[in-house]
């Protein structure tokens, strides 16, 4: 058996063959984050291997850890509901995944003020500016940046927050073998290393399809990315940015929203108006940000 971490060493079920059954279940015909949240809601208190040939379980399984060697990959975590140390407020997505699969520690993911910070791939001049001074903010009042990896406001954060000597957590939407963007790559294996990694994309459904399909994943990943977090805050996205699938989710998980308001003064987009009417909070300071968590005023501008 290949090495796993020792987080997982003791756990009472067997982690191989329930991510073995999980990622066949993911290669049948027309499964989908709705199909398998409606078969283990149909099903409670299932694990995966329930549901799957344990022989079958151990193939895919094996399949997987073969690639993710090959990709240097040779010890990784999992989260698998059902078991201890899943965490249960995934459960208030509308969806919710079953297992998660992550790099490094794991321990950031149940640090206090996590808040996701997101935005469009193509983040102006000014607002890669706001999202450093926020992301600096944020991290000296001891917050923890959740993010996507993905080009724009995603990598400033990640970044910056680094920089700034904080901690980051990326939810990317391949598996935790693959890059994307591609130039990413340097920074995706010091977050695995030092930080936090982590994937709901199933691998051998990842590599079956092409990437016409697999770009379904990134906003599948934005509903766990808020769910992992304690709000999501929204530098700057477009009328029809990927970015306004997690403003809904966090919405519907019960989650802060928070909106910076330069959104609120660009004429082109009318959504952030319709998220405020729904409960989500301008933020013309960071005091707006803070005072919903109880921590000491700052000026922001």
């Amino acid at each position: 058996m290949s090495p796993w971490p020792e987080l997982l060493a003791h756990k009472p079920v067997d982690t191989r063959i329930e991510m073995g059954a999980y990622e066949y279940l993911w290669q049948q015909p027309k499964s989908s984050t709705k199909s398998l949240a409606e078969l283990f809601q149909a099903n409670p208190g299932s694990l995966p291997s329930d549901l799957v040939d344990e022989d079958a379980a151990l193939l895919a399984a094996e399949e997987v850890i073969q690639h993710f060697s090959k990709r240097g990959i040779q010890r990784f975590g999992l989260r698998i509901n059902g078991t201890h140390d899943y965490p249960t407020r995934l459960r208030d997505a509308v969806e919710p995944i079953e297992l998660l699969y992550f790099l490094g520690s794991w321990e950031l993911a149940e640090a206090p003020r996590r808040v996701a910070i997101v935005g469009t791939r193509k983040v102006s001049n000014e607002g890669a500016a706001r999202t450093r001074k926020l992301v600096r903010s944020l991290v000296d009042q001891d917050f923890t940046i959740v993010s996507g990896l993905a080009q724009g406001v995603d990598t400033i954060a990640h970044q910056t927050a680094i920089e700034a000597g904080g901690r980051t957590i990326a939810v990317i939407g391949t598996p935790i073998s693959e890059v994307y963007p591609k130039e990413n790559a340097a920074l995706q294996r010091r977050i695995a290393s030092d930080f936090l990694l982590v994937s709901q994309v199933p691998l051998l459904r990842y590599k079956a399809q092409g990437a016409h399909v697999n770009r379904f994943f990134f906003p599948e990943r934005n509903k766990t990315m808020s769910a992992l977090s304690e709000a999501t805050i929204i530098v700057e996205a477009s009328e029809t940015s990927g970015t306004l699938t997690q403003a809904r989710a966090a919405l519907d998980q019960g989650r802060k929203l928070f909106i910076l308001e330069s959104n609120f003064q660009n004429p082109a987009i009318t959504w952030p108006a319709k998220f405020e009417q729904r409960g989500a909070i301008r933020v013309r300071e960071i005091d707006d940000i803070l005072r919903e968590f109880e921590s000491t005023p700052q000026e922001f501008v």
